[in-house]
This record gives C-alpha cells, sequence and structure tokens, in this order.
C-alpha cells in the first residue's frame, strides 16, 4: 500500500466511526418522550424499573429532569416498550445501510 492508499484507507475509518457517532446521537435524542408531565428516556433502565412495579399501580418516579411525577406503570412501561422497539428497529436498519455503504 502506498501512502495514498493509507490515507483513504484512515479516512474511511474515521468517517465510519463519525457516521456511527451520529447515528447513535440521532436516536438516543428519540428514545425521550413526555407524558404525565414528565420527561422519560425509553430504555432498558427505564423498563427495569417500571417491571419492578407492581403494575396497574400508581407510583412516583423521578423523570429525566430529576423531577418527581406520579405515574400509572402499566401506561407508562407500555409507552416506553413502544417507543423503545420502534426506535431500535429503525436504528438497526440505519445501522445496516451504513455498514453496507462502508
Amino acid at each position: 500500500m502506498d501512502t495514498n492508499q493509507l490515507v483513504a484507507h484512515a479516512r474511511a475509518r474515521f468517517e465510519h466511526e463519525s457516521a456511527r457517532r451520529v447515528l447513535r446521537e440521532k436516536y438516543q435524542a428519540k428514545f425521550i418522550f413526555a407524558h404525565a408531565g414528565g420527561m422519560w428516556q425509553a430504555g432498558p433502565e427505564l423498563l427495569s424499573t417500571l417491571n419492578c412495579c407492581t403494575m396497574d399501580k400508581e407510583v412516583v418516579l423521578l423523570d429525566l429532569y430529576e423531577t418527581p411525577v406520579k405515574i400509572n406503570t402499566k401506561e407508562l412501561w407500555n409507552l416506553a416498550a413502544e417507543r423503545w422497539q420502534e426506535c431500535m428497529n429503525a436504528y438497526l436498519v440505519e445501522y445496516e445501510q451504513l455498514n453496507r455503504n462502508r
């Protein structure tokens, strides 16, 4: 490999990592949603916390901004699980397309 090929290869690797980082940040923002006067981020942490609570009960949880919010656990779990799955499916499609373009 000559120097130009090495530089082109390094540039392509850097651009790919940069594109992956931008894609991750894009979908992290899409995980955030509002419910019951609070802001929540769908993900394993929220879903696990809600699973630990008794379903069909109202509990007080801290939202993303550390504000205590009274929520129905079943309702919030359904919204969070739906948002998580939608975003992860779309994220996977874009991620695989990014890897194919590489």
